[in-house]
């Protein structure tokens, strides 16, 4: 019998260690393959010029404006998603405590909203457009995004408040806290290092979705300078030189994802960098 559990212990912890080695080697080979793909076109004009004539068959310029375009949308797509998803995820765990079946009813929804695909959201935002009158337009994107990832941040935050123990907010409402003040000054703290992965996994989800801005935000070689205006996404122009049969536009399209690939990681370290140098605050 002794021996059959260290058996299996040791299947066990060799099938989590060629799991884990494995994700780690296949991110690797991707971000590899597009850095060695798109090393020779990623020059500066890439990143600090907008297409010029000819672009897309070989000529000169860059993606600035897919560079932009895909900032600004993800930036105000996140900004709402914010507004929108931290004061929902705080309203489930303060107010509807006592109601597990309306909790479970409103989770199974946002779960269902996450796991739409965003071509959906896409078809709806334009649905929504032409019956507003509306052109596809850098407002438009944002919106639609802010639909994609709302759910993102209300569920990705509502799952690192659950697990903050209840006596700590029999605690807060004991000195005497108002369920406004506890939801804010207490159990928002806690979960602050969920509150950056949720903004995280909403910013990466919304700079690198490209079917739900195909038609709402249209595109152009551009840099909007109004929100009524059409916007490029980074997305769109590696689809777009991908599509294309000129080697060299092809190899603009790996240097133009390395750019979107850059930008996450920068993100991502910026977003941890932030949660361990509040964490350890905390705890001082």
């Amino acid at each position: 019998m002794n021996w059959r559990k260290k058996t299996e212990e040791l299947v066990a912890r060799e099938i989590m260690r060629f799991s884990t080695y494995s994700l780690i080697l296949i991110l690797v080979f991707i971000i590899a393959v597009i850095f060695v793909k798109g090393f020779r076109a990623l020059t500066p004009d890439m990143v600090l010029k907008t297409p010029q004539g000819g672009f897309y068959y070989g000529g000169e310029g860059g993606v600035l404006n897919a560079i932009v375009g895909s900032i600004y949308i993800a930036c105000g797509a996140t900004l709402i998603a914010i507004i929108l998803g931290i004061p929902a995820a705080l309203y489930i765990n303060v107010s509807l405590t006592k109601y597990k079946r309306l909790k479970n009813i409103i989770r199974f929804f946002l779960d269902a909203l996450w796991g739409i695909p965003s071509i959906v959201y896409g078809a709806f935002g334009f649905t929504l457009m032409l019956l507003m009158g509306m052109n596809a337009s850098l407002i438009s994107g944002i919106i639609v995004v802010a639909l994609l990832i709302t759910p993102i941040v209300v569920r990705t935050f509502d799952e690192i408040l659950s697990t903050i123990p209840r006596g700590l907010h029999e605690a807060s409402l004991a000195l005497g806290s108002t369920r406004t003040e506890m939801a804010y000054r207490v159990l928002f703290k806690q979960g602050f290092s969920g509150f950056i992965t949720a903004v995280l996994l909403a910013f990466g989800r919304g700079i690198g979705d490209a079917a739900s801005v195909l038609f709402t935000a249209g595109y152009t070689d551009l840099i909007p300078t109004a929100l009524d205006e059409p916007a490029a996404t980074l997305p769109l122009a590696i689809f777009f030189q991908l599509s294309s049969p000129i080697p060299e536009v092809r190899e603009r399209a790996f240097a133009a994802a390395a750019i979107l690939t850059i930008i996450i990681l920068i993100i991502s370290l910026a977003a941890r960098f932030l949660s361990a140098r509040y964490s350890k605050t905390n705890l001082r």
